[in-house]
């Protein structure tokens, strides 16, 4: 997708996780510490094996069996203990992780410009935050504290094949060029195989999603067709994607399984040799032997769980990438405008000559110059494609403009941190959600410190108090998901209050009352207009009495700004907009 969300390269992964390392140093040591002693447990049963062997060729007596099999015994137990104790710290050490990583992705997803949803599509967002998640999930808690433990087994098995006797670890070398080039052969090709599955998989949830969603206008613009065809195509690619990463595992695989038997096979044959030639004990070889075999177990697991490793990084490097700075409609968030366009300093919002453009060489604001006075309710009308909705979205901030300034305070919007712009001026549209919670907690989530009389004076702001304290538990009735129903008016009515209590000193409202029935919307505004005295309002007008109850109307035809004025003067003007109120009005 091109419009996709970013992806963090290979050092950004890396560096993140070795910050997270470093934010845990107790934990990491405490689980590295039990599994190597956990580890080191395990070793001196072959020792001790070894000893016993190269005792009973030598007749050694059956009390020594019984102490050097009560010594096993007892490390095998110490072991277990051990190894109990070293998984729960690691678990323990896990869970914190991942806990930290939800926290801060959710965070970066928070912090994300609509604009730049918009463009990527929901699919690409919602596979991150379930799909991706999951995967790192399985990461976090499981690969990564059985690799440390696969890796430590693997040092001090090494350690103890020397000790036992340095030829002995000859044989075990006889995998390591098998196992090396078989390694890089599959991390060179492993990493891009697994992003582009999760790239293909956003593809599929995106294109199901908007099939869903705009299910009726398909079916009424007989397009089903094209839909399934677009589904079968995004499956495909999904298909190739994951059989790609699927064949290189069945390459992989194999040759690590033969290279696990080698190191085994070969000291069975080379120490067979040494004892022959007296370079090695009967012991020594029964040990080195044993401590083969036991390498077969972590060195397994560290290549398995090298493919969940994979797996885990390319759904990290997509967690990540939310946050990667991302040019915003053509600029970088927070550049300065392009034009050099002098600002002033009056406290109020300004548009100046602003050009903007979904595509690229193809505006749909033309140079538009717009300054609502403070304190004023401005309302925009136009015919359905004007750039209503885009120029209320560049006022809101959520766009940047190609080419101009929008200012406020004599600063730029771009410049401005999400959470300071949205003291100055928030944009409340058609579409809105209700979490679940109480109905105080919904109002309430703008400002947490609010009180009860602070969210009722909200609700009674915009004509909802009545129906909320109406509801079976009043404003701590539960609503949302599973809660109770709350019609598209009242949810629209709660989206309002939430502004209300957040106050913005200007608001733009892109047909924030289309939903609701005429008399209610009618109703609704004008509490807005009584409650909101003194706050600069800008209205997208979905129906004309908005624009008539409006100090000034702007007209907005084919991306510029055609008239501006009040609505008895714009009527007396016999242009566009009394053509419009004429037919409306009739």
């Amino acid at each position: 997708m091109s419009n996709a969300l970013p992806v963090a390269d290979a050092r950004q992964v890396r560096r993140y996780a070795r910050e997270l390392a470093r934010r845990h140093p107790r934990g990491l040591a405490a689980a590295l510490g039990l599994h190597a002693l956990a580890a080191a447990a395990g070793l001196v049963a072959p020792r001790l094996l070894g000893d016993l062997v190269e005792g009973i060729s030598r007749g050694v007596g059956a009390v020594t069996v019984d102490r050097v099999a009560l010594a096993i015994a007892g490390f095998v137990v110490a072991q277990s203990v051990l190894v109990r104790f070293a998984h729960l710290a690691s678990a323990r050490l896990g869970e914190r992780v991942l806990a930290e990583l939800r926290e801060e992705f959710v965070d970066r997803v928070l912090a994300l410009p609509l604009s730049t949803v918009e463009r990527a599509g929901t699919g690409d967002l919602l596979t991150r935050t379930s799909r991706d998640v999951a995967a790192l999930s399985r990461t976090v808690r499981f690969a990564a504290p059985e690799t440390l433990i696969a890796a430590v087994t693997v040092l001090l098995i090494l350690g103890a094949l020397v000790l036992t006797g340095p030829l002995l670890v000859v044989p075990c070398l006889l995998a390591v060029p098998l196992l090396v080039a078989g390694t890089r052969w599959y991390l060179r090709r492993a990493p891009a195989g697994y992003l582009r599955e999760n790239a293909a998989y956003s593809d599929i949830t995106d294109g199901i999603s908007e099939t869903v969603e705009g299910a009726r206008t398909t079916e009424a613009l007989r397009q089903q067709a094209r839909r399934r065809a677009r589904t079968d195509a995004d499956i495909r690619r999904s298909y190739a994607a994951e059989y790609y990463t699927l064949s290189l595992r069945t390459v992989f695989f194999p040759v690590a399984e033969i290279g696990y038997l080698l190191p085994v096979v070969g000291t069975l044959l080379l120490g067979g040799w040494f004892y022959l030639e007296g370079w090695a004990s009967l012991g020594q070889v029964t040990a080195a032997t044993l401590y083969a075999q036991q390498l077969v177990d972590p060195v397994d697991r560290l290549l398995s769980w090298l493919d969940e490793f994979q797996v885990g990084g390319a759904s990290l490097a997509r967690l990540l990438g939310v946050a990667e700075p991302a040019e915003v409609d053509g600029k970088p968030a927070g550049a300065a405008p392009s034009d050099g366009q002098p600002v002033t300093d009056d406290g109020r919002l300004a548009a100046h000559d602003v050009r903007y453009a979904y595509r690229a060489g193809h505006d749909v604001l033309h140079g538009v110059t717009l300054v609502p006075r403070p304190g004023e309710k401005l309302a925009m009308v136009g015919p359905s494609g004007a750039g209503k909705s885009t120029l209320g979205r560049l006022l809101a901030g959520v766009h940047a403009p190609r080419v101009g300034a929008v200012t406020v305070d004599g600063r730029p919007l771009s410049e401005l941190p999400l959470a300071e712009l949205r003291t100055h001026v928030a944009l409340v549209s058609q579409e809105h959600h209700v979490f679940i919670g109480t109905l105080t907690d919904n109002v309430a989530m703008v400002r947490p410190d609010a009180g009860p009389a602070e969210v009722r004076a909200a609700l009674a702001a915009v004509d909802a108090l009545d129906w909320a304290e109406a509801l079976p538990d009043g404003l701590d009735t539960r609503v949302g998901a599973g809660g109770h129903p709350l019609s598209p008016a009242q949810a629209q009515q709660l989206a309002l209050a939430r502004l209300v209590l957040a106050d913005p000193h200007t608001l733009v409202l892109d047909e924030a009352t289309s939903l609701i029935d005429p008399r209610a919307a009618r109703a609704l505004e004008r509490s807005l207009a009584a409650v909101l005295q003194g706050r600069t309002v800008i209205a997208i007008a979905h129906r004309l009495f908005s624009a008539h109850d409006a100090d000034r109307v702007a007209v907005v035809e084919d991306g510029r700004i055609t008239e501006l004025g009040s609505h008895d003067e714009l009527v007396a003007a016999g242009g566009s907009y009394a053509a419009l109120w004429r037919s409306w009005h009739g």
